[in-house]
């Protein structure tokens, strides 16, 4: 019965619109892979019935799921003679490659990032018919790749007085991370998170310089990191280290100081000289008597 109820909705739509049942398809592949940071085409191609259609035509793409994902972008061609007007662009970062009205949905992904892999569904509705639209149902999934990057290495001390040198990189698949350095190094602990590696060595017991190397399929990362400690050979030897370069300034201030001081006191006055040079001399004719 349901065989024979499939030929007969087969028969009415030839009937109603000449074309054939199972002139609909999508084509996608399973997979695609992009690079951090830069861009990623997502292939999408589709068949329909029709030998020509002039008729308003819309694309759109989701992500997550198929019909009810959220869609990402749509553009909407009203005629073949008219591209297909991008009406949603979700942070205007996916732009149409193909042609709709030449079967090809394509886009191209902008600045990948780590939230950019999801699963992307493509979509082709026809104005018309209710039954004149199809859907990619298993999508593609995006994966995004990198080469390691060390993202933060840093010394610090706890609570107990001992130090730990932490190293936290980054990359898809998640990078193998090592630390390499002084001899003897401490023992350490690593945590994974997606694709966030952190290595920590606890407890450093020995100066120098500490290493961290992040590796995966795809590239290679170093970071160092240098860890000395000051150590005073006694108190009295701290003491003189502290108290002597300030006794040093107190004397080269007590010296310019007082050089300032005689300095001002030894200067003739200006103001009494020129007074003596202005007074005339007392001759008998104009002296007092």
């Amino acid at each position: 019965m349901r065989e024979l109820g499939l030929v007969l909705l087969c028969l009415l739509r030839i009937s109603r619109k000449g074309v054939q049942c199972n002139g609909w398809s999508v084509h996608v592949p399973s997979d695609v892979t992009g690079e951090l940071g830069k861009m990623v085409v997502l292939p999408c191609t589709f068949t329909h019935p029709y030998k020509t259609f002039d008729r308003a035509l819309t694309a759109i793409w989701r992500i997550k799921e198929p019909y009810n994902g959220t869609v990402i972008f749509k553009c909407v061609s009203q005629s073949s003679s008219e591209l297909c007007r991008t009406a949603i662009s979700h942070r205007n970062k996916y732009k149409l490659l193909g042609n709709p009205r030449h079967k090809d949905l394509s886009i191209r992904v902008d600045n990948l990032t780590w939230s950019d892999s999801e699963r992307y569904f493509c979509r082709v509705e026809l104005a018309g018919d209710s039954q004149d639209k199809y859907e990619s149902r298993n999508g593609i999934k995006l994966h995004v790749i990198a080469a390691p990057r060390i993202i933060n290495i840093t010394v610090s001390s706890s609570r107990d007085h001992t130090f730990q040198a932490r190293c936290t990189a980054e990359g898809e698949p998640a990078p193998a991370l090592s630390w390499s350095g002084p001899p003897e190094s401490p023992p350490s602990s690593s945590s994974i998170s997606s694709h966030r590696v952190t290595k920590e060595l606890r407890s450093l017991s020995h100066d120098g310089k500490y290493t961290c190397t992040a590796v995966n399929s795809h590239g290679r990362a170093e970071g160092a990191v240098y860890f000395y400690r000051f150590r005073a050979s006694d108190s009295s030897s701290f003491m003189v280290l502290i108290f002597v370069p300030l006794a040093i300034k107190v004397v080269l201030l007590l010296v310019i100081l007082s050089f300032t001081f005689f300095s001002r006191e030894g200067a003739p006055s200006a103001p009494s000289s020129l007074a003596r040079a202005q007074l005339p001399e007392c001759t008998y004719e104009n002296c007092d008597r």
